[in-house]
């Protein structure tokens, strides 16, 4: 096969596992059987329920654990009352191991964090969960490498007193990436927007680029044309770099407003897909004997509400049969084809209902010849996307939505699936449901 997303390999890892962000192979494809087809009436039976604090992070599934990140607030502290706002807010991050089966609490980590970004809920990174280790990045930049056994510190680094790096306006959140032996981190100091660490030791393997922020979209592994290439987007450029040295194999500038690269990069075929919330879409053609690339198209909108292609914030598109589905930026899901960018068709259905509502989302995730799609209400929806349209299967709702960052509560917490089961979490609670048969 001549381009494919690099497979995620950790022989130690269960099959049915959610390791990481968007699932073992970071493809957003969650290949378990034995999947029920619709929901009972009620919704999924609830295995568990356990009150957690706040954060964006998306739980992790491995080896019978469930990992996830949050945040306590310290007592007499609030925070901002404008959400873009940026003052000291004092409190705690942790790292938390429960029991998959019964969300027993396994151990914690946790460590003094003040915060000082805008959205001051909690961290926004999935966990990284392999070889009995666990990564994790919070919203102020610290990387810890635990054992994920008993959440010992192994080793840690601290992105702005080690590397230099300034805390974005929406917190660090690029999710850390495993390739081999290197521990790949979206940093973002002087020289070092990309660094590579020894997955175990910790040391310093590489640094590259610089750019006057990192952004917040996370490291993409790809293989083309018998060549890896780890793409790095940040809001000045598209970058390739080989994996091993940092070293940069093409660049595109491309100056993304507000900072917000967020998106994961989607790569199918020769073409590799960018959106972002202001600048629309750019897709590139690779070459199919070298690591080069041309633009294929890009979208000509620079307005968030006069919108042309796709222009995604919170959500990962997804490309199938060369057609894109993703939600643009007031919950306009959207098919797109791929080779154009011609839009095929938009619905409300899964988001918000019938009306634009800015950054409303919905998480696309395929299974099998069906979609499950997590919205910002909480529901969990079953449907088929095609070119002819939307059509929903089934509908349920399985927690209540408490973020009110934006002005609105809401559920930006990417959720894990494994083991026939869906883990998903708001500000108060981390919820198990079945979903088997």
């Amino acid at each position: 096969m001549r381009s494919l997303l690099l497979l995620f390999a950790c022989a130690s890892l269960h099959a049915d596992d959610w390791p990481q962000w968007l699932g073992p192979n970071r493809d957003s494809v969650w290949r378990e059987s034995g999947i029920i087809g619709t929901f009972p009436d009620g919704g999924p039976k609830v295995l568990w329920r356990v009150k957690i604090g706040g954060g964006y992070t998306g739980p992790a599934v491995a080896n019978g654990k469930v990992y996830l990140m949050d945040r306590q607030v310290a007592v007499n502290t609030r925070a901002p009352g404008n959400a873009f706002s940026r003052g000291l807010i004092a409190g705690t991050e942790r790292v938390l191991c429960l029991e998959e089966k019964t969300g027993a609490l396994q151990w914690e980590h946790r460590y003094d964090c003040t915060y000082t970004m805008s959205y001051s809920t909690g961290p926004r990174c999935t966990p990284l969960v392999s070889d009995g280790k666990v990564w994790t990045v919070g919203a102020e930049g610290n990387l810890f490498c635990l054992d994920a056994e008993n959440g010992k510190v192994l080793w840690s680094h601290d992105y702005k007193a080690d590397y230099g790096a300034r805390t974005p306006m929406w917190g660090f959140a690029g999710h850390p990436l495993l390739d081999g032996q290197r521990l790949i981190c979206l940093v973002g100091g002087p020289g070092c927007v990309a660094m590579a660490f020894d997955k175990d030791s910790g040391k310093e393997l590489w640094r590259s680029l610089d750019a006057r922020e990192p952004g917040y979209c996370p490291p993409t592994m790809i293989e083309h044309g018998g060549t890896k290439q780890l793409i790095l987007w940040h809001p000045q450029s598209v970058n390739s770099l080989d994996p091993a040295t940092g070293k940069i194999f093409w660049s595109c500038p491309w100056d993304v407003r507000a900072g917000l690269t967020v998106a994961t990069p989607r790569l199918s075929g020769d073409l590799l897909l960018f959106s972002s919330f202001y600048t629309s879409s750019k897709c590139f053609k690779l070459n199919t004997t070298k690591p080069t690339a041309e633009l294929q198209w890009e979208g000509k909108s620079f307005s968030e509400k006069n919108t042309d292609t796709l222009h995604s914030l919170i959500s990962t598109p997804f490309i199938e049969d060369g057609h894109i589905y993703g939600v643009c930026s007031y919950g306009q899901l959207r098919c797109l084809k791929l080779d154009t960018g011609e839009r095929v068709w938009e619905t409300f259905a899964a988001t918000t209902g019938d009306k634009p509502v800015r950054w409303a989302n919905a998480f696309i995730i395929k299974h099998e010849g069906r979609f499950f799609l997590a919205n910002e209400q909480g529901d969990l929806i079953i449907a088929r996307l095609s070119p002819k349209g939307y059509e929903e299967i089934s509908r349920a709702s399985i927690l209540k939505p408490t973020t009110t960052d934006p002005r609105r509560a809401v559920v930006w917490s990417h959720p894990a699936f494994a083991n026939q089961c869906v883990f998903m979490r708001n500000d108060e609670e981390i919820v198990c449901a079945s979903l088997a048969k």
